[in-house]
C-alpha cells in the first residue's frame, strides 16, 4: 500500500515537474519573442525616425532650392579710371522660378528666370522683374536704368538711343545709388546724362560684348510688362 502511495506521488511530482519545466520552457520562448517583438518595434522606430528626418531634409533642400532667395553671386565691385564698376567674383546662372535677391542694385547677373525680357530696343514706361532683366543681360544687352531724379530730357534722350539699338532696353529702377546707370553682364556705370560720353562707350563695348555669357541668344519672344 505504501509502496503504490509512493509510486503515485513520485508520479505526481514527476508531472509537476515537467509542467514546471515546460512552463519555464514557454517563459523562455515568450521572453525571447517579446525581446523580439521589441527589437523589431525599436528598429521599425528607428527606420521610420531616419526616413522621417531624411525626409524632412530632402524638403528643406527642395525648398531651398525652390526658394532660391540668393542670387548664386559671391564677390565685390572694383571700379576702373573709366568709372565703369566690374564684378570680381562669381555670377549665379541657375534659372530659377522665384523671386531672387540680388547683392547689387540694378542687378549685373546672378541666378534669373529662364525666360528673358525683351531686349531688342525695348523702352519700358513701368519698373520689369529683376529675373528676367538678368537673363537679357546673360544674352548680352545693355540695360538702362533710372530714378525719379533723372531729368526727363535725358530719359527721353536714352530711351531713343535705346530703340535704335538691338540688345538693349530701357526701364524705371528707383532703388539704385545715381538717377542714371547703365548696366551689362557683370559691369555696370553711373553715367551724368545722356550726352556723357561713357553712354556710347559702354554701349559700342558691351552691347554683345565679349562679357557675354551667351552670345547671339535671343532678345525677343521672351517676356514683355
Amino acid at each position: 500500500m505504501g509502496s503504490g502511495k509512493n509510486s503515485s506521488t513520485a508520479a505526481r511530482k514527476a508531472r509537476i515537474d515537467e509542467m514546471r519545466r515546460a512552463e519555464r520552457a514557454r517563459d523562455r520562448r515568450n521572453r525571447i519573442l517579446a525581446i523580439a517583438a521589441s527589437v523589431v518595434v525599436v528598429a521599425g522606430l528607428v527606420v521610420g525616425g531616419v526616413v522621417l528626418v531624411n525626409s524632412q531634409s530632402d524638403d528643406k533642400d527642395s525648398t531651398a532650392s525652390g526658394d532660391a532667395k540668393g542670387s548664386g553671386d559671391s564677390g565685390h565691385f572694383t571700379t576702373g579710371k573709366d568709372g565703369v564698376r566690374t564684378w570680381s567674383g562669381k555670377l549665379g546662372r541657375t534659372h530659377v522660378t522665384t523671386k531672387v535677391t540680388y547683392p547689387m542694385r540694378p542687378p549685373v547677373g546672378g541666378d534669373h528666370n529662364p525666360v528673358w525680357l525683351n531686349c531688342n530696343g525695348d523702352v519700358y514706361t513701368a519698373p520689369v522683374p529683376e529675373e528676367n532683366a538678368v537673363h537679357s543681360l546673360e544674352h548680352g544687352a545693355v540695360w538702362v536704368t533710372y530714378t525719379a531724379k533723372a531729368p526727363k530730357a535725358d530719359v527721353d534722350a536714352l530711351a531713343a538711343k535705346v530703340k535704335n539699338t538691338p540688345y538693349s532696353m530701357i526701364s524705371p529702377y528707383e532703388n539704385q545709388d545715381a538717377p542714371l546707370l547703365l548696366s551689362a553682364w557683370g559691369h555696370q556705370v553711373a553715367v551724368k546724362s545722356a550726352k556723357d560720353p561713357e553712354v556710347d562707350k559702354f554701349f559700342e563695348k558691351y552691347v554683345q560684348g565679349t562679357q557675354t555669357p551667351e552670345p547671339g541668344a535671343s532678345c525677343t519672344g521672351g517676356v514683355m510688362k
